[in-house]
C-alpha cells in the first residue's frame, strides 16, 4: 500500500471536484508533507483532528484547498519514488519542475524538503513527488 500515493491521489481528486476541504488519514509524512504543501501555497490550512469510531480514535488531517478566482492552484501532482521502485537523487542530479515553477520534494535525512532547501543544504535523497 502507498499511503503517500493515497494521499496525494485524494488531494488531486479534491481539486477536481472543486472541494473545499479533504480528509486523509494520519501519519508524520502525511503531515509534513502538508505542511510543505501549506508553506508552498498549495494548500490554505491544515488540521491535525481526532475521527471517533465505534471503539476507538483516528487520528485525521484535515487540508483545506486553496483556489484563485475558482481554478484550483495546484494543477498537477506525481508520485516518483514509489513502494516496488524508490527513486534517489543527489543534490546535483535534483531537476527543476517547468523551470521553477514546480517543485521537488526529497526525503533528506535532515527530513522532508523542497528541492530547494535541498540543493541550499546540498543534500539530495529519495524524490517524494513533484507538484506544479
Amino acid at each position: 500500500m502507498d499511503t503517500i500515493g493515497d494521499m496525494l491521489t485524494i488531494i488531486r481528486n479534491g481539486y477536481l471536484s472543486k472541494k473545499k476541504t479533504v480528509v486523509v488519514p494520519f501519519s508524520r509524512m502525511k503531515k509534513e508533507l502538508a505542511r510543505i504543501f501549506q508553506k508552498e501555497g498549495y494548500l490554505d490550512q491544515v488540521q491535525e483532528n481526532e475521527k471517533k469510531t465505534r471503539n476507538s480514535k483516528v487520528k485525521i488531517l484535515t487540508l483545506t484547498l486553496r483556489y484563485n478566482d475558482g481554478s484550483p492552484v495546484l494543477s498537477g501532482v506525481k508520485r516518483v519514488s514509489k513502494p516496488g521502485r524508490r527513486v534517489y537523487k543527489g543534490n546535483d542530479e535534483v531537476l527543476r519542475v517547468l523551470g521553477g515553477m514546480g517543485l521537488t520534494i526529497l526525503s533528506t535525512p535532515q527530513g522532508l524538503m523542497t528541492n530547494k532547501e535541498a540543493k541550499k543544504k546540498a543534500l539530495g535523497g529519495e524524490v517524494v513527488c513533484i507538484v506544479w
